[in-house]
């Protein structure tokens, strides 16, 4: 087997293991397949994901290749390997207590509300997807590649993370597309965590990336422009 065929085998084989863990936290949680919201969500977020992996499978190998690497035991630093396991968490409560919700009906969300939802998480991965066609460098773990050189164009000229700015709209929107609003609780950890990661990451690239301080004086906000 070639590397490319190697490469789709390893991206795929871990789509379907992330569908499966997903599935599996949703339904469980809501002891029921008859959970629309969940299912409707999956499409919001598989589909998109799928589409963006086939896209970069073609035209930047490299990157997959790059983002396949992930997780707390990827991470080379102590506090990455901490933030990553707590954004597992908090990506896994995100999916359980909506459907705990589902399950014993703590809320109602009406229809439209879910809809918003899932236009947000299609419009976070949409962010992702312009991040990820601006920076081949954007890997799943914190480190400066070789030859990689400071992106200041695109949605960097917004933001200094536009892609954990992606990830928090889509975050936001998974509580509402599955129908709970007790979910929405867990949003602001995930949020914390996430700005703890950029900090963390900010320092790193400012010894190692060259030009990183500079851009960093230049592009005032962190996460959301105006605000952050």
């Amino acid at each position: 087997m070639d590397s490319t065929a190697l490469l789709k085998r390893r991206a795929f084989i871990g789509l379907v293991q992330l569908l499966v863990v997903m599935a599996v936290a949703l339904f469980v949680s809501a002891w029921s397949l008859r959970y629309w919201q969940g299912w409707i969500f999956l499409a919001a977020f598989f589909v998109p994901v799928t589409m963006i992996t086939l896209y970069f499978l073609e035209h930047d190998p490299a990157l997959i290749e790059r983002r396949i690497k992930a997780g707390p035991v990827a991470e080379q630093e102590t506090t990455q390997k901490i933030i990553q396991v707590l954004a597992s968490l908090c990506f896994i409560a995100l999916l359980v207590v909506p459907g705990l919700d589902h399950r014993f009906g703590w809320s109602r969300v009406p229809p439209t509300a879910i809809v918003a939802g899932d236009i947000l998480v299609v419009a976070g991965l949409y962010i992702v997807f312009l991040v990820f066609r601006e920076n081949s460098f954007t890997s799943a773990i914190i480190e400066v590649g070789k030859d990689q050189a400071v992106i200041s164009t695109g949605p960097y000229r917004l933001v200094r993370h536009p892609m954990y700015a992606g990830a928090l709209l889509m975050l936001l929107g998974m509580p509402l597309a599955l129908g709970s609003t007790f979910g929405l609780l867990f949003c602001a950890p995930i949020f914390a965590v996430i700005v703890w990661r950029l900090i963390d990451e900010e320092s790193y690239l400012r010894t190692n990336l060259a030009g990183y301080a500079e851009y960093c004086a230049h592009t005032r906000y962190h996460l959301i422009p105006w605000i952050y």
